[in-house]
């Protein structure tokens, strides 16, 4: 894919400015309540009512994923949306026996992984510059910028989940060399964490846990 120049560029460009001034005018920022669902009011959830998810909720949910910023519009995460009774079974293989029972018990349980190989698909996603020279050969550079951005990436499938009405829960306790033998053997695949989606049975939420305040954590400098 080769990159617009000229006028092409200039007016893509202009286009995108107005775009993003016709947002602003439109959307000045998120009402409480959205804040609340998507952030300050969520919770993480691991107890599941039996209310399926639809292809089409977790299409949707990927698109929304999508448009969030990666470092030179890398995108390298790479999602297994496991739903299958043999899917679950062999992700269990992976997991810690207290885990099971809360990715049995969801709907939809996402393997949030990344592409080790990521930076060779920067003509397509990044095509006015080619940087696929500052990953060759660069192990430790290629590993800091597929964990971070599809870190990233599962932060984004999260909020957009919340977004669109479901409910997620975050899972660690597992481990990431059998899901990568289970589902990325001979790929250059590489599995970051587990997201359990669907639709919550409250009655398993116990209290918010603290958080740090401001000035706890923040400073200027």
């Amino acid at each position: 894919m080769s990159a617009p120049t000229g006028a092409e560029l200039e007016a893509l460009r202009a286009k995108a400015q107005q775009d993003h001034r016709n947002l602003r005018d439109r959307i000045e920022r998120l009402s409480d309540d959205a804040i609340d669902l998507i952030l300050r009011d969520a919770r993480s959830h691991y107890a599941w009512s039996d209310r399926a998810v639809t292809d089409a909720q977790l299409q949707e949910i990927y698109e929304i994923t999508i448009n969030g910023a990666t470092s030179m519009n890398t995108c390298p995460a790479r999602i297994v949306f496991v739903k299958s009774q043999q899917g679950k079974e062999r992700l269990a293989k992976s997991m810690k026996p207290l885990n099971v029972p809360k990715m049995m018990g969801a709907p939809v349980t996402a393997i949030i992984a990344h592409d080790m190989e990521f930076w060779k698909q920067l003509p397509f996603l990044f095509p006015h510059e080619d940087r696929r020279h500052l990953f060759e050969g660069n192990d430790a550079y290629i590993h800091d910028t597929a964990y971070r951005n599809g870190t990233l990436q599962g932060a984004y499938l999260m909020i957009a989940a919340r977004a669109i009405g479901l409910d997620v829960g975050a899972m660690s306790g597992f481990s990431n060399a059998v899901v990568d033998e289970e589902f990325f053997a001979g790929t250059t695949l590489k599995s970051n964490f587990l997201c359990n989606i669907g639709y919550a049975d409250e009655t398993a939420l116990f209290q918010k846990l603290p958080r740090f305040s401001f000035d706890q954590v923040c400073s200027y400098a």
